[in-house]
């Protein structure tokens, strides 16, 4: 935004994300995490010094967003009645969105805009032989050679840079050593990479790129040049580990509205091609639409989240209400973590946890490790506890 602008990160459009800031007097667009976003309604639900707010990306039913959601719309009904509210996205549940803005009486209006769309040719590459189906964070290997395999076809059939969709860090660099004899440049792109590698993966370079990337080139990025797509079909989604007591990440097929969104990366700029790993039929039992993390994901920090703001959960408007046996063992964990009363309310030690931006457990660590073993080595315990590896032992040091 500030670039179309001609302007520095830091003018009119700014950014904050946790320990870092960029912004000034002159700022009037901040782009924040909803992590961000949530601490600042927490801190005070007013919002003062905002008119308007815009939930981008909704239809991937991030628990941090729908939770945003509903303390946003609480805001508006209860305090600032003229606070603006946008929820927007390429895929998401019309119907469902305009009803949460709006009521069931009077939806929020929608506002349709068609992008400059260009052909893309759809080509379906199934594994010709048959592959074991994803397993936690395993990814049969060979698929991940089929995958390989499939972005060499895809780059002798057509000209112009590529981007494929993994489901993590581990397979990309796993894909990017098969594919390390090409002629071309590759690049990998995911959260955990520098972010001068990160904008080296956005700029076209001398020779054709391959840019190996997350799901966060899905939506939240455009990679110029790239006229051709290959999609493994994959997506990670959190879930609750019992083991650890802790949230962790499983993999799955993705939506098709997510197979969409990727499709669409081959035609932003001129006509393409996207390559997909499975077969027209498979596509066509895929969910329409990502499973929401309310369904999935472990509750804890969003019920400390919801007892610090202070309205029951089943009166907040969420797009879709917690199970109740999913919720009531939340609430039993931040009992014993001494984070809520017997009521449900939040403690002031709840409080000090939530402030934190870890999960309460880990929260719990850090506080309370830091009084025993200081704060340098109780935070890098409670960094590695929250690594979601899948280790042989219980010793974190030899992992």
């Amino acid at each position: 935004m500030a670039a179309i602008l001609g302007e520095r990160v830091g003018g009119r459009v700014g950014y904050r994300i946790r320990g870092e800031a960029r912004r000034s007097a002159d700022t009037r667009v901040e782009v924040v995490t909803t992590g961000v976003l949530l601490n600042r309604l927490l801190a005070d639900p007013e919002l003062p010094g905002v008119d308007a707010v815009m939930l981008d990306e909704c239809h991937e039913r991030h628990l941090e967003t729908d939770t945003a959601c509903a303390f946003l719309i609480e805001t508006r009904q209860v305090l600032r009645p003229e606070l603006a509210l946008v929820a927007a996205s390429a895929t998401a549940d019309v119907a469902l969105w305009r009803k949460l803005l709006g009521g069931a009486s009077d939806p929020a209006p929608a506002v349709a805009s068609e992008p400059m769309r260009h052909p893309v040719a759809m080509h379906w590459a199934p594994p010709r032989e048959q592959v074991r189906p994803p397993d936690g964070l395993r990814v049969d290997p060979r698929f991940l050679a089929h995958v390989a395999h499939v972005v060499e076809r895809a780059l002798a059939d057509r000209d112009g840079d590529l981007l494929c969709f993994l489901p993590g860090a581990g397979e990309i660099r796993r894909v990017a050593e098969r594919l390390d004899y090409l002629d071309v440049d590759i690049h990998q792109l995911h959260g955990s990479v520098s972010s001068s590698a990160q904008d080296a993966a956005l700029r076209p370079g001398a020779r054709r790129r391959v840019v190996l990337a997350t799901d966060i080139a899905e939506s939240s990025l455009t990679v110029p040049g790239v006229r051709i797509v290959v999609d493994a079909g994959l997506a990670r989604r959190p879930i609750i580990d019992h083991a650890r007591g802790l949230p962790g990440l499983t993999t799955v097929t993705a939506s098709r509205a997510s197979c969409e969104q990727r499709a669409g990366r081959a035609g932003r700029e001129a006509p393409g091609a996207v390559w997909r790993c499975w077969s027209e039929v498979e596509h066509g039992r895929r969910p329409a639409q990502p499973t929401p993390d309310v369904d999935s994901s472990d509750l804890t920090a969003f019920a400390l989240q919801a007892a610090c703001w202070g309205t029951p959960v089943g009166a907040l408007a969420l797009p879709a209400q917690p199970a109740a046996g999913a919720l009531e063992a939340a609430q039993a964990t931040l009992r014993t973590l001494g984070a809520i009363d017997d009521d449900g309310a939040a403690t002031d030690r709840g409080r000090a946890l939530a402030k934190v931006g870890l999960h309460p457990r880990l929260a719990r660590a850090l506080i309370d490790g830091a009084e025993r073993v200081g704060t340098a080595k109780a935070a890098e315990v409670a960094a590695l506890l929250g690594l979601d590896g899948r280790g042989r032992g219980d010793d974190l040091l030899a992992e």
